[in-house]
């Protein structure tokens, strides 16, 4: 079980990689509910605060959910479908998309079904210039059930969204970074240091303040402008009784690095 997902720590970034490289990193049910228990450690652990996600190898990210694993529960009627295939997927992706600390996923090679949809649920991405993406459920008669039809949309725009829903046709690294999926493209060499960096630059800042952010940002997504403006100031409202916000600004006045303490 230990080996399903292999942990290892930068300064404070943890790092986890999906080790399925002779499933092309397929996500099969273990490595869901694997998972869910080191972003419970992680959550829990201060001194961790930022996470890169990548796939072992060189070939995939991960191509998506096991089929030949998931493909019992469809068999056996909507019911079990949806219980132990849908929801389960739909509770990773979830808990990615909200997650308080930054999860950056390390596209390393083909992301496509379930691979997509945690790429689209993290809140940032780097993709090697290997890196390809593809909505391939429609190829295997259904649409993707773990968030798919609605963050894809959101993230790249609708006509965008269905185009890769509707075919399954693949779309290469620069593509999914001129339409928004990810954030940058790096030489394949490079991907691991490129989002590390990313990582550790975040890891600088107040890991009150990058919650906050995250909590904000997620949450107004789906909100009217003047909701999202409430929760907007709600989160604020909680920095300002903090150490972290009095040392930010004091540090600015003085001309210093801040020293943020997550308090």
């Amino acid at each position: 079980m230990d080996d399903i997902i292999l942990t290892a720590t930068a300064g404070a970034v943890a790092i986890l990689t999906l080790n399925r490289p002779h499933k092309l990193n397929a996500i099969d049910f273990a490595t869901i509910e694997r998972l869910h228990i080191l972003l419970d450690g992680i959550e829990a652990d201060d001194s961790v605060r930022a996470v890169v996600l990548t796939g072992a190898g060189d070939r995939a990210f991960s191509a998506g959910a096991d089929i030949h694993e998931f493909s019992a529960k469809v068999f056996a009627g909507p019911e079990t479908a949806l219980r132990e295939f849908v929801r389960r997927g739909q509770r990773l992706t979830s808990r990615l998309e909200a997650f308080p600390k930054p999860i950056i996923a390390a596209v390393n090679g083909l992301a496509f079904g379930g691979g997509c949809e945690v790429t689209e649920a993290v809140p940032l991405a780097v993709a090697s210039e290997r890196a390809q993406f593809a909505k391939s459920e429609i190829r295997l008669g259904f649409p993707p059930p773990y968030g798919g039809t609605q963050r894809l949309p959101r993230l790249i725009g609708r006509k965008r969204a269905l185009a890769m829903l509707l075919t399954g046709d693949r779309i290469d690294a620069q593509a999914a970074l001129a339409c928004g999926l990810v954030n940058q493209v790096v030489p394949h060499a490079h991907l691991m240091d490129a989002a590390l960096a990313l990582a550790g630059r975040i890891a600088e800042q107040s890991p009150l303040a990058v919650a906050a952010c995250l909590a904000a940002t997620t949450r107004g997504l789906n909100l009217s402008i003047d909701e999202g403006l409430a929760v907007e100031a709600g989160q604020f409202a909680r920095m300002a009784a903090t150490a972290d916000i009095r040392e930010g600004i004091t540090a600015f006045m003085e001309k210093r690095a801040p020293a943020f303490r997550g308090r």
